[in-house]
């Protein structure tokens, strides 16, 4: 790539404002999409999500910060990237009788932002901005006109349907119903009488108009009910919309330890574990190891 294309490329695709197609995971791990597929693949990236949550997600307004041009991919930052960076005079100190002390301050926030590596075989071939673009399809949209319309662009046929014509579909998740329907007048949380799972029901609309009740169960919606104006009732619980992962990442989820990993103790190596006492739980430390356990308290008094 000549330098006068690297400049073209730079000016026409860094502080461009569009919106994500898919998720973005908070941390160091970004994306890489080569010849049209993107890795991780939506498992990984759900797996991501959940241990250090989004830094976007489909229909999200984000910015490309900064575009780097390297040997074989172009680097693009979103939304100030996932690295801390520091200004160059966020470097220098002044010195004194008092010590040194920082010209500026340090920034202690977090990152917020990721990447994408817009990978090739060899080398970044000569290529325009409007190439780049339609590259980059599979993680930026950048023809939407609102972050609706983007969002619809990432969904299943069906569900992007549904939500045109404000249908809900059961296996549906709370942000397209949200999309689909609105946020809820009305909520309710309970527990069901026969398997004891809890769950959340959204009410729309009221008497005598038709009212739809969406209940869920974590963010997937399990039950439709739907009281029409003539009276009658109609219920679906068979899924209608099967989602891929990246659709279903679970938003509560906490990171996992990992496997294998065992439980912090303060005995020393090879110390034996202390017996347990079911009736009067663990039995007494030693008070020295080399003088052997404490005598037990007398009358309610301290060990003589």
């Amino acid at each position: 790539m000549t330098k006068e294309t690297r400049m073209m490329v730079i000016r026409g695709l860094n502080a461009e404002h569009v919106f994500a197609r898919t998720f973005f995971p908070l941390g160091e791990k970004g994306l890489a999409l080569k010849n049209g597929k993107l890795e991780p693949g939506p498992q990984k990236i759900q797996e991501l999500i959940a241990d250090h949550g989004p830094a976007a997600k489909p229909g999200d307004r984000i910015m490309i910060t900064n575009v780097e041009i390297r040997d074989r991919y172009i680097h693009f930052e979103i939304n100030g990237g996932a690295k801390k960076k520091m200004k160059w005079y966020q470097h220098i100190e002044v010195g004194g009788l008092g010590g040194s002390t920082p010209v500026a301050p340090v920034d202690n926030t977090i990152p917020r932002g990721s990447y994408v590596d817009l990978q090739f075989d060899h080398f970044v071939p000569e290529i325009s901005p409007e190439q780049i673009k339609k590259m980059l399809a599979p993680v930026f949209d950048f023809n939407a006109t609102s972050a609706a319309q983007a969002y619809l662009e990432t969904l299943p046929p069906k569900v992007k349907e549904a939500i045109k014509n404000h249908q809900v579909l059961v296996g549906m998740n709370q942000e397209m119903v949200t999309y689909s329907k609105g946020r809820p007048p009305q909520k309710i949380r309970e527990a069901d009488k026969d398997t004891g799972k809890e769950y959340e029901e959204w009410i729309y609309g009221t008497p005598p108009e038709e009212v739809q009740f969406v209940r869920f169960i974590g963010d997937e919606v399990v039950r439709l009910e739907i009281m029409t104006v003539d009276g009658q009732k109609v219920v679906r619980t068979a899924k209608e919309v099967d989602l891929k992962p990246a659709h279903t990442v679970a938003q509560t989820q906490q990171p996992q330890q990992q496997k294998g990993a065992k439980k912090p103790t303060l005995r020393r190596p090879g110390e034996p574990a202390p017996e347990v006492d079911t009736d009067h739980g663990p039995a007494p430390m030693p008070s020295d190891p080399g003088q052997g356990p404490s005598l037990p308290p007398t009358n309610g008094g301290p060990p003589q």
